[in-house]
């Protein structure tokens, strides 16, 4: 196991201006990190050419690999010829990934009104070809892409996993956050034994959980059925974090542990206790 930060947890200090990218890198080198996962919000790959080998060449001299590169997707289009354009979009994102030097990918597939399972086995086999081109696009640089389970729409483990088995190709599986269940009210520890066999990276998220009932104010969400969810600190939220560790441990999983950090605390703060808590739970299993 390879344990390391999504840029995203320093989401807060890219957006004030407080940190760089490079910053990050060092940041989480001086943290112990063994990796860094590549999330481009806070900065801007596209509209910098140069950034993607800027980035690479840092974080070897850090001794940080780059893990996985996160971008955002949807190919649930109005017309055939945007969702065309959004399957080439992303194709030049995957060329992105491949100048990062990273062998694992994540895109998102698609966002809709309608949550329906009549919705999504409708669109499903329009989803899964998109995805298909996207992977076999991506097997020329020796890129595995994935899903993530996020967005509601394709959140569930079990929509996660049609969405794999109809795109059937083995360089795409699915990137494994254990806290984003809960956004579709399906319980961490299952859902995260049921997808572990199909994870290419997993993210460590935690958050806390309060029943539906009066709004609980700023920093609160709600689950689609109107659980009442906030980012939590790794270790500090109501996920039974050393249960799924157990689970993704025992699995004999060895690749790439991402720590997420959503919640309201100073994102540095928050990331390193966070980190601290992963390890412990870690080797407290043994």
């Amino acid at each position: 196991m390879k344990l390391g930060v999504s840029s995203y947890s320093l989401f807060q200090a890219l957006k004030s201006g407080q940190m760089t990218i490079m910053d990050v890198i060092d940041w989480i080198a001086d943290q112990g990190g063994e990796h860094i996962e590549i999330v481009p919000l806070g900065f801007d790959l596209i509209g910098n050419p140069e950034l993607p080998e800027q980035i690479r060449e840092k974080a070897a001299s850090r001794g940080l690999d780059i893990s996985n590169y996160a971008i955002g997707a949807n190919f649930l289009t109005d017309t055939e010829e945007a969702y065309l354009e959004e399957i080439e979009r992303v194709k030049k994102e995957v060329d992105i990934a491949a100048r990062l030097g990273v062998k694992k990918m994540r895109h998102d597939v698609a966002r809709s009104e309608d949550l329906s399972i009549r919705n999504f086995n409708a669109v499903l086999p329009k989803l899964a070809a998109a995805c298909r081109q996207i992977a076999d696009y991506a097997l020329q640089y020796g890129i595995v892409t994935s899903v993530e389970n996020h967005g509601f729409f394709i959140q569930h483990s079990d929509r996660v996993q049609a969405l794999i088995h109809a795109v059937d190709r083995d360089n795409f599986k699915t990137t494994l956050d254990i806290g984003n269940f809960l956004c579709v009210d399906e319980q961490p520890v299952g859902a995260v034994q049921s997808n572990l066999p199909f994870a290419s990276i997993v993210h460590v998220k935690d958050f806390y959980i309060r029943p539906a009932g009066s709004p609980l104010g700023e920093g609160w969400f709600r689950s689609t059925h109107g659980t009442y969810l906030r980012g939590a600190i790794v270790g500090h939220g109501d996920i039974p974090m050393t249960d799924v560790l157990r689970l993704v441990k025992d699995s004999g999983y060895e690749g790439y542990i991402s720590l997420e950090f959503e919640g309201m605390e100073e994102c540095r703060t928050g990331t390193r206790i966070g980190l601290d808590n992963i390890r412990r739970i870690w080797a407290e299993l043994g």
